[in-house]
């Protein structure tokens, strides 16, 4: 596997300076990340990727090396599309592929409705987006998310975490994982993007506008591709998995089945490459 040595960007955007990366050559990937995760998080799954596409990973705004000039500004999910959208100005005059998990995947699905023609395809995996469920649900899933801000805001990580593992149906003592993966310990980098994603992130989330109607317009009037995913362990009551399950009604289709649950492009990073790969060549698939 030879691939060329990633190389780091700056991008000045309306309120933040942005951190990215690429590595590899051919069509622009950009990799969203899930929770805490910044362009550190791919670093198992990018090598597999770079040698059939030029893939890009970032930090978030106000994540890691991403700084915002205001810190106290609150940061929406337009926000976030937007940064997107200007990212991938600065790399490709195409549109360009896409693979969003959980976080980034709600991000994927506001780039589309925000900036339509941008991507050709993205790939949503366990979108966290309670407007894609029924009313019930989406107040079940907002309450939810309010909830874990509660418990992070009286007790920190260590009351935040089981709070988390249980709405993502993760169960730390059993999960598995593929063999020699880059260890990924709890720097005090990763505790202040915890913080600020359950702190500023998820009050994004759930104060989110965006209907559901309004991707699936700007997708159709643009023939960018929207591929549905779940994680195969996932548990079906988990909500991410629920809106990946409504948004594939939505959109008439199926949704495609990765390695893993909710974190599986970490957890199984060579064979969600190989998956990521079939996907993104064959546009028959998915």
């Amino acid at each position: 596997m030879l691939t060329t040595a990633a190389t780091s960007h700056t991008l000045s955007v309306p309120g933040a300076t942005l951190h990215y990366r690429t590595q590899g050559s051919g069509p622009v990937l950009l990799l969203s990340q899930s929770g805490e995760g910044d362009a550190d998080r791919t670093v198992d799954l990018v090598p597999h990727l770079a040698d059939a596409f030029t893939v890009v990973t970032y930090d978030r705004r106000g994540l890691s090396r991403s700084t915002l000039d205001t810190p106290a500004r609150p940061v929406t999910m337009a926000d976030h599309a937007d940064d997107i959208a200007r990212l991938l100005a600065a790399v490709t005059d195409e549109p360009a592929l896409m693979a969003g998990f959980s976080m980034g995947a709600a991000i994927g699905l506001q780039t589309v409705a925000r900036h339509p023609g941008v991507l050709s395809t993205l790939i949503a995996h366990e979108p966290v987006m309670p407007n894609l469920l029924p009313e019930a649900d989406r107040a079940e899933h907002v309450a939810e998310l309010r909830a874990i801000q509660e418990a992070h805001a009286t007790g920190g990580l260590t009351a935040a975490f089981p709070a988390i593992a249980r709405h993502l149906g993760i169960d730390p003592a059993h999960d598995e994982t593929e063999a020699g993966l880059t260890p990924q310990p709890l720097t005090a980098r990763r505790e202040a993007n915890f913080a600020f994603f359950i702190g500023t992130e998820f009050t994004a989330v759930t104060t989110d506008g965006l209907r559901p109607a309004e991707v699936v317009r700007a997708a159709t009037r643009t023939d960018t591709r929207i591929v549905p995913a779940t994680g195969r362990t996932t548990r079906p009551t988990v909500h991410t998995y629920r809106c990946a399950l409504a948004l594939a009604a939505r959109l008439g289709t199926e949704p495609v089945r990765f390695p893993g649950g909710h974190n599986g492009n970490t957890a199984f990073p060579r064979a969600t490459a190989r998956l990521l790969k079939d996907l993104l060549t064959d546009p028959l698939k998915g």
